[in-house]
């Protein structure tokens, strides 16, 4: 991703004005409650500083997945309380985005109010970036704010299209990811490492393909590691692998290798009989794994390795755990170098940005994730920018600018 410029709302003019923000409120609810509030925290900064400047906010979210039609469940409405409780102000709610009721609802708003529309997803014209649905949300605003990269990824009426009617800008949390991003691959400081692991190649072959033309060194782990191992010949037992990826695995290899980037895979491993918590496991050179055992994390000196490969870095990426984290004692590896970077980052020595879901919660469990100089929640958005793809939702707001 090259360095890019967009409009911030240091600069928007929003003293008593309509300001459409599309957040993300898209969180884990159980019975009702909000079960991990993140994503709330994270988008209220961006809504309180526009209130506090005088703006009618108008916040936009999607919930679920309710097919283009109004489920109960998923209302947004549930919201209204823990979003209040996040800006310490109330929050209006209007039981629909569109219409007259949501028209309405803005009407009768005063500078400095927060009013939350319902499911953007009640209406199937959402998802499909419908002209006419981008009007009906168009004409209760004078501005757009997009704050949710996570949704960045999908060219939607509300991540897209409005920024193509309004005058359009980048929230706070937009802006802090679009920037933590630039510095890591788009204008990076040099050596940049790359930390990419998961479970099967199949779902990275993009990124993996992206990474070894822009980084230096890249460090692959997880079940990924070892298709890249059976690729070289290297007997890997029961462990999971797709054989039928090797050819692949080894043209990323040769890829790597005309582009000068150094390829870091596991020179010992962990093994086990079985998958489960506190299953026997010994540690094996990398390809000495035995026909009746699987690899289920790197072992002390691939760690070692790691860490000093890192330690020559400035810039470091990561998406994906070393092992089967999940699982004591199969985190050792990844909890090991996740608290280096952490170290590492915290005195200055690198710039370190992550995302993903199973590496937020990799990070979150070896307790270093605000160690880290970014991590994002974005997941897929992440993910498909790391993989150099064009994201609607941020190209619109590059347009804009």
């Amino acid at each position: 991703m090259p360095q890019v410029t967009f409009k911030t709302i240091d600069t928007a003019d929003v003293a008593g004005k309509r300001v459409l923000v599309r957040v993300d409120l898209n969180v884990p609810m159980k019975n009702g409650k909000v079960t991990d509030a993140t994503r709330i925290e994270r988008a209220a900064p961006t809504i309180a500083e526009l209130a506090a400047k005088g703006a009618r906010v108008v916040v936009l979210s999607h919930f679920g997945r309710p097919d283009g039609k109004p489920v109960p469940e998923m209302s947004l409405k549930a919201l209204v309380e823990p979003l209040s409780n996040a800006l310490g102000k109330p929050v209006a709610f209007a039981e629909d985005c569109i219409g007259p009721l949501a028209e309405d609802a803005v009407r009768a708003m005063k500078p400095g109010e927060v009013l939350l529309l319902e499911n953007l997803r009640f209406h199937k014209e959402e998802e499909k970036n419908d002209a006419a649905f981008i009007d009906k949300l168009s004409v209760l605003g004078d501005l757009y704010v997009n704050d949710a990269f996570s949704t960045a990824h999908r060219a939607h009426a509300s991540t897209e299209g409005i920024a193509n009617r309004l005058p359009a800008a980048a929230g706070r949390l937009m802006q802090a990811e679009l920037e933590a991003l630039d510095k890591a691959l788009g204008n990076p400081k040099r050596p940049v490492c790359a930390v990419v692991g998961g479970a099967k190649v199949s779902t990275k072959l993009d990124l993996l393909g992206n990474l070894v033309g822009k980084v230096d060194r890249l460090i692959i782990g997880g079940g990924m590691a070892n298709t890249f191992m059976h690729a070289q010949g290297i007997r890997v037992g029961k462990s999971l692998c797709e054989k039928d990826l090797a050819p692949t695995a080894l043209e990323i290899l040769e890829k790597a290798k005309a582009a000068k980037c150094t390829v870091l895979l596991p020179i010992d491993v962990v093994v086990a009989g079985e998958f489960k918590a506190g299953a026997a496991s010994t540690v094996v050179d990398a390809n000495a794994c035995p026909d009746d055992q699987m690899i289920l994390d790197v072992g002390p000196r691939s760690t070692a390795l790691y860490e000093k490969e890192v330690r020559e870095c400035a810039t470091l990426v990561w998406n994906g755990p070393l092992g089967a984290f999940e699982i004591p004692p199969f985190d050792a590896g990844t909890m090991a170098l996740a608290r280096t970077v952490g170290q590492l980052t915290g005195t200055k020595r690198l710039l370190s940005v992550a995302g993903g879901g199973d590496t937020v919660a990799a990070l979150a469990a070896a307790g270093v994730e605000e160690q880290f100089s970014y991590v994002s929640t974005a997941g897929g958005a992440f993910l498909e920018w790391m993989e150099g793809k064009t994201l609607p939702g941020v190209a619109a707001l590059i347009r804009a600018a």
